[in-house]
């Protein structure tokens, strides 16, 4: 079973983090450009990284082009997912 979780790419980073909130989306800074899909790769690196998930679980949904973008994460329970976010949008949780 697969979860899916919104993410708000800012490309250009001083350094990868993933951490914080964009209205209902999580933040994923990454240090990659946003030219011929590097950021975005780097996107879904960071997520995999962050959520512990091989990066080949987590592939893009919606947004190519966007800094709004949806992925797809498989390899833990969608309830899981759901918890790991929201530890990651506000660790004060």
């Amino acid at each position: 079973m697969a979860a899916r979780v919104a993410i708000r790419v800012k490309p250009g980073a001083s350094r990868t983090r993933v951490g914080g909130a964009h209205g209902d989306a999580l933040v994923v800074a990454v240090s990659a450009r946003a030219v011929d899909g590097a950021a975005t790769a780097a996107a879904l690196e960071a997520v995999a990284t962050a959520l512990g998930v091989r990066p080949r679980h987590v592939r893009l949904v919606m947004g190519a082009t966007s800094r709004d973008k949806v992925v797809e994460v498989d390899g833990l329970d969608p309830d899981e997912v759901a918890r790991l976010v929201t530890l990651l949008k506000d660790p004060t949780v």
